[in-house]
């Protein structure tokens, strides 16, 4: 068996936020696991001036064939106005566990 996975990278400014964002994407079928990680903060320019942010970081895990529907759903869920989106290739790891992520995000629901 030859999966691939994608890996979807956000945050957003509380657990309360990443935990209703996690479920909605699940739920959705658009990821078959969000791991939601500690507080951590970022630094970033926004609007001409440098920022500091308590955040929490978001891992999303999807199928190459629900990666589109996810990002868009992204785009439409996310509370920031520019929120982070970083997608990764995962090409290898336990093959039960790509069976099991592609079996959720590509079963009808």
């Amino acid at each position: 068996m030859n999966l691939h996975l994608w890996l979807v990278m956000t945050t957003v400014e509380n657990r309360k936020q990443a935990e209703r964002l996690a479920a909605e994407l699940v739920e959705r079928r658009l990821a078959a696991c969000v791991s939601i990680g500690a507080t951590l903060t970022s630094v970033y320019p926004w609007q001409g001036q440098i920022e500091t942010a308590e955040e929490t970081p978001l891992m999303i895990k999807t199928s190459p064939q629900r990666l589109d529907a996810l990002k868009s759903a992204l785009e439409k869920l996310h509370p920031y106005d520019v929120p982070e989106m970083l997608v990764l290739p995962v090409n290898d790891g336990l093959p039960a566990y790509f069976a099991w992520a592609h079996e959720w995000t590509n079963h009808e629901n």
